[in-house]
């Protein structure tokens, strides 16, 4: 019998439905259950793409008898991360006082006001190496819940305690740092350099696409360039489909870790677009892989990208990671599963690239995708009140609240495509979803997550990046790059406002920080505005020379759009026209712009 997971929006859940341990989905039910039967609160939390979360579910959460033992003395919940983030940050965040190794599947004990006592990720079914196995952990949690329950509880409200003490501490109230203080802070990275391999460290090695983002914006992108085309010429790449993999176990970019996330080639398509404006002629045909791998792999039939592939396939009948990556020829092979699930924050961050390179590499069929992907987010994803839904399939709707992240990565999306097509109603939206998030102090996650606020259990004003930006950042870039398009010089000072607190934790901890950095980068320099004005009757092409121009905005309008958004208060376009009906470039920076030059011929 399938359990409660069988009707779930995320495929990650509905992958557990034949699970036979008694799953709930996150919500105030199972920790009613888990008070009603006085027993713990057992949280597996993954995603589909992730490759321990698949063994581990094999090995363990498909054992009738260790699922009759979890059934028995727990609460069982699981939860995609991706769904949500918040449950996700909160969790880790509670692990850290357990374990060093945090990653998926994350693996936490909870008693039912919400605060862990004990976690942990990847449990085996066998003790290996040190490790104990899955039902060794849970006999030690029942046999502690029951005999030693005051020191459970003591550890539960310490963590809790903690998690709160983070939400409520005061934040520094520091300037902004200027370019010398963030080339050192480039600097500190460039030590941590693989000479040998590119990227920073040893094994594993990740793409830190926003690490990358800020040295190019920092002017070392002779740095970021190294690792863009070492990692473009090593395994880390699948040079059939084109796109890139999670991670390499290995320096030399070799054996991956074969999912391949729709954020990692989103943004790694911007580094790529912006080497090759650097001067690196290999990058383009690196970047035409990525955007054929979105287009061709991620886009969904009914619009938006799904949220990544997984790393396993099955391969003469025989379900294995990496295999359908390793076969020469592709045909016979069943490819990797996607997960179909529409995140709205991290198809903002494809939008984004894809306008981005599309504009660059004169692709408008990357630009078309763009819009596709825009138009079903709006139609689909945008409430009556402004708010945004969080995820979706083709069949259902999470419930999930959207995260700040969702707000950020959509706007710099919107707006990205409003400057490709020059269509104002994208740009309006823009104000809207920025509007939604911003606070006196800042920017605000839109809505807690109900479970967690309750407890007191909300990891408050976080701005932690991985492997993509924060909500923090990503808002920030889209208040910062309005500002660019309309003179509002409101919204530049709320970017400043809201980074400044951070400042001195992300120059300390660059790879950490990449997003942050690279705006507070962007604050600290000369802005480069390029406006092309073309014609309404001419063909719309743009010179090479100035596609592969560098700047903080770019922006191509036919004449009369140019004046219709003008007139609805983009000021970078007030008077801009197309001299002597030909194309006509204006080169600006902070909005003082040069005389005008046709691009005829």
């Amino acid at each position: 019998m399938p359990n409660r997971l069988a009707g779930a929006m995320s495929p990650y859940l509905r992958a557990h439905a034949a699970n036979p341990v008694d799953w709930h989905e996150w919500g105030e039910e199972a920790f009613a259950e888990a008070t009603e039967r006085d027993v713990p609160v057992f949280v597996s939390i993954g995603y589909a793409t992730c490759h321990w979360c698949h063994v581990m579910a094999r090995e363990s959460f498909s054992d009738p008898e260790l699922a009759g033992y979890l059934d028995a003395n727990f609460v069982s919940v699981k939860v995609d991360r991706e769904e949500h983030p918040g449950v996700d940050a909160s969790y880790m965040a509670q692990a850290a006082a357990f374990t060093q190794g945090l990653g998926w599947p994350l693996s936490v004990f909870a008693t039912a006001d919400g605060a862990a006592f004990f976690a942990g990720t990847y449990f085996p079914p066998q003790p290996v190496a040190g490790r104990p196995s899955f039902r060794q952990v849970l006999e030690a949690v029942v046999d502690a819940w029951r005999n030693r329950r005051d020191e459970v509880r003591g550890s539960a409200a310490a963590i809790g305690e903690a998690v709160r003490s983070a939400g409520q501490a005061a934040l520094a109230d520091t300037p902004l740092p200027g370019r010398e203080q963030l080339a050192a802070s480039a600097d500190a990275l460039a030590r941590h350099e693989d000479a040998a391999f590119g990227g920073f460290g040893a094994a594993p090695k990740f793409p830190v696409a926003p690490a990358l983002g800020f040295l190019q914006a920092i002017d070392r992108g002779e740095l970021a360039t190294r690792t863009l085309l070492a990692m473009a010429r090593s395994p880390l790449r699948d040079t059939i489909e084109g796109g890139f993999f999670r991670y390499a176990t290995q320096r030399d970019w070799s054996e991956p870790h074969y999912e391949r996330m729709l954020y990692d080639n989103a943004l790694l398509l911007s580094a790529y677009t912006r080497a090759w404006q650097d001067g690196a002629d290999e990058a383009a045909e690196v970047a035409a892989g990525i955007a054929s791998f979105l287009l061709e792999v991620l886009q969904l039939p009914g619009g938006g990208f799904a949220s990544g592939q997984d790393s396993e396939s099955l391969v003469d009948g025989v379900r294995t990671e990496g295999g359908y990556y390793l076969a020469a020829d592709r045909t016979d092979v069943e490819p990797p599963p996607l997960d179909e699930k529409v995140l709205t924050g991290w198809n903002g961050l494809a939008i984004e690239a894809l306008a981005r390179a599309g504009t660059a590499f004169a692709q408008p069929h990357w630009i078309d995708a763009a819009r596709w992907a825009a138009d079903y987010l709006l139609e689909n994803h945008l409430r009556g009140d402004g708010t945004l839904l969080r995820a979706s399939t083709a069949e259902a709707r999470s419930d999930a609240a959207a995260a700040l992240e969702d707000y950020g990565m959509l706007a710099g999306g919107l707006l990205e495509l409003g400057c490709a097509t020059g269509d104002e109603p994208y740009v309006r939206v823009v104000r809207r979803l920025l509007q939604s998030v911003m606070t006196d102090a800042g920017f605000a996650e839109p809505a807690a997550d109900p479970v967690l606020a309750s407890r007191g259990l909300v990891l408050e004003g976080d701005p932690s990046e991985g492997a993509y930006p924060s909500g923090l950042s990503a808002s920030a870039r889209a208040a910062r790059r309005l500002y660019l398009l309309t003179g509002d010089a409101a919204l530049r000072e709320h970017a400043e406002r809201a980074l400044a607190p951070f400042a001195e934790r992300a120059l300390q901890n660059p790879v950490a920080f990449g997003a942050l950095l690279e705006e507070l980068t962007r604050l600290a320099s000369p802005a480069r505005q390029l406006v092309v004005v073309l014609p309404d009757a001419a063909d719309g092409a743009v010179p090479e020379r100035v596609r592969r121009t560098p700047a903080d905005l770019v922006l191509v309008v036919r004449e009369s759009a140019a004046r219709q958004l003008a007139a609805s208060g983009i000021d970078l376009l007030e008077g801009r026209t197309a001299v002597d009906g030909e194309p006509t470039l204006y080169d600006c920076a902070d909005f003082t712009c040069r005389l005008p030059e046709t691009l005829a011929g």
